[in-house]
């Protein structure tokens, strides 16, 4: 049985005034006994204090059953318990015990309220008492008499406890009749109070509905209004929000079924929230999609990865795939944390650039090609050329024949660098690590372009650390990167210029300088100079032996061998190429 409002209020109420009357009564029970216990102590230690002055007067040359006896006249005169202590703890009287027993009474000298009186004068204690065998209250108070020592008086608990019982019947009784009073106010008072609170539950259960229209209602204007009108307020502003969110839903899913992009997004469980169009294409997923967990729709590794860290909060870097469903297209995928007031979630989305690397793809064979075949005519030409300067033409005719061959070997340079590029795009080319000394690449490097810095009168100055000379690489490979840096710096460095190499150990990584004291690199321009055929400006485009492609390279060998490559500017003048390698 379902019970109403105003009866469980009325059952709050009631319980409430019972457990409020019961605590009363055991406050009131309490503060009584504890009352009527001070003042029974009180009354005892005075009378104590009397029967001691009384006992003052007593002969000292009495005899023990003297003792009994006064101990049995001053009893009822004080209706408490008399017990005369000698100064050794012994009991010479007792109005409760007989003379002929007195003796068997342990002495009393160790008892709290006996020490008390002998120290202070007098003294109290409420204990259970071993020799009647029921609890007492005691007093005691020391005598100027030559045998007895202290005088105590004592009464039972039992005693305070009929003055109460004698006290709670009316007490009990108002206590009562007060409860029964505010039960019936409160079972009177709860009527207009259910009453409105079943207007506002019709109220909610309209809204619940998805009657949104206000009630003309008074809510009243104690608490229970002001919650009902904050309960509308509320509930107006969360249907102008679900129509707002609604609207925003719809123009969301517009652009999600527009987009070229696919787009899924995850809570964060992992679980599968929303996915477009173009994701559920790339995916090949069905409608079932939706709900469960990513790693039952996404079966690629690396995706599921990106993921996972993008749901403890990291934000991992793109990853470009092949999903096994579909070898012939290629995507970017991109995971990003996702914040919510709820919780946090994923966002993932995939690129399909498979057109992009298909042209890049032919890109890299159309200049393969041409390049493998420009080689052939290049060498004949290089070859007709070589044979007429032979013949020791005229000055003119020389002149000729050797800026054909001059331009002629700066073309067969960039054909070769464009075929070797073009190996390092298609990742043709392999690193072989093995041990190496590194100042001996160094200086190998160094003796092969001895003539090109003597024809500038630079000087090559090399520094290279202990710790850093054995590092495990492809010697050949960093060999090609070090002539590609050092050839630049030469070049871009002026008459009696400085070029640097230098290299260190830090931590598990080699650090490698190669450093110029040209005219440096322009700070908008540091992250462009590994391009292929960039240009910084026309003041270091002066050589015209170089093919434009040469960092390029350096930055792919350098990745082959697993590590990075930067351009800086030195403090002053001149530019410093950095390349970090790791140690093994």
């Amino acid at each position: 049985m379902t019970l109403s409002f105003r009866s469980k209020l009325f059952i709050v109420s009631a319980a409430t005034g019972v457990a409020i009357a019961l605590m009363t009564a055991a406050l009131l029970s309490w503060s009584l006994r504890r009352e009527i216990n001070a003042r029974i102590e009180e009354r005892l230690l005075l009378e104590t204090r009397l029967v001691a002055e009384v006992l003052e007067r007593f002969p000292a040359a009495a005899g023990p059953a003297a003792y009994s006896r006064e101990a049995n006249r001053l009893a009822p005169l004080v209706s408490a318990r008399v017990t005369l202590i000698a100064a050794d703890g012994r009991v010479l009287g007792d109005s409760d015990v007989g003379a002929e027993r007195l003796g068997r009474i342990e002495e009393h000298g160790h008892r709290p309220e006996v020490v008390d009186a002998g120290r202070m004068g007098t003294g109290r204690a409420v204990r259970y008492s071993t020799t009647l065998g029921k609890e007492m209250i005691y007093t005691a108070a020391r005598v100027r008499h030559p045998t007895i020592a202290v005088v105590r008086l004592s009464m039972p608990t039992a005693d305070v406890q009929q003055q109460l019982t004698a006290a709670l019947p009316l007490t009990l009784l108002a206590i009562g009749l007060g409860l029964w009073f505010a039960l019936a106010g409160a079972w009177a008072l709860s009527l207009p109070l259910a009453r409105r609170v079943r207007n506002i539950a019709a109220m909610a259960e309209r809204y619940a509905r998805g009657e949104l229209s206000r009630p003309a209602m008074d809510y009243g204007d104690d608490e229970l209004g002001r919650v009902a009108r904050t309960l509308d307020d509320a509930v107006q502003e969360l249907g102008r929000r679900l129509r707002d969110l609604a609207q925003n839903r719809a123009l969301t899913d517009a652009m999600l079924a527009g987009m070229v992009e696919g787009v899924l997004v995850m809570d964060a469980h992992g679980r599968l929230q929303l996915a477009n169009d173009a994701a559920r294409a790339m995916l090949r997923m069905d409608d079932d999609g939706i709900g469960r967990h990513y790693t039952e729709v996404i079966r690629h590794p690396d995706i599921v990865s990106q993921v996972s860290h993008a749901l403890v909060g990291d934000e991992p870097a793109g990853a470009e795939v092949t999903l096994a469903i579909d070898p012939n297209r290629v995507f970017v995928a991109r995971a990003a944390p996702a914040r919510a007031p709820r919780g946090d979630g994923a966002v993932l989305v995939l690129h399909d650039i498979s057109d992009l690397r298909r042209a890049d793809r032919i890109r890299r064979d159309f200049v393969a090609n041409v390049s493998h075949e420009l080689r052939t005519p290049l060498t004949a030409i290089r070859g007709y050329v070589e044979a007429l300067l032979d013949e020791n033409p005229n000055e003119q005719s020389r002149e000729f024949l050797e800026v054909i061959f001059r331009h002629t070997h700066r073309m067969e340079r960039l054909v070769g660098d464009l075929l070797r590029l073009a190996r390092l795009d298609a990742r043709q080319e392999l690193a072989d690590r093995v041990p190496v000394d590194l100042l001996s690449i160094v200086k190998g490097v160094a003796a092969e372009l001895e003539p090109a810095a003597a024809a500038r009168n630079s000087a090559v100055q090399l520094s290279i650390d202990e710790g850093a000379r054995h590092v495990v690489t492809d010697g050949a490979r960093l060999h090609d990167v070090l002539r590609n840096l050092l050839e630049n710096a030469i070049n871009y460095s002026p008459e009696r210029g400085a070029v640097t190499i230098a290299a260190a150990k830090r931590g598990d990584r080699i650090e490698i300088e190669v450093a110029d004291s040209g005219p440096g690199i322009p700070a908008g321009d540091l992250e462009r100079v590994f391009e292929r055929f960039y240009r910084v400006d026309k003041s270091r485009a002066r050589n015209p032996g170089g093919t434009g492609i040469g960092l390029a390279i350096v930055k792919h060998l350098v990745q082959l061998l697993g590590g990075e490559v930067r351009a800086g500017n030195r403090e002053g003048e001149g530019a410093v190429f950095t390349v970090t390698l790791p140690a093994a």
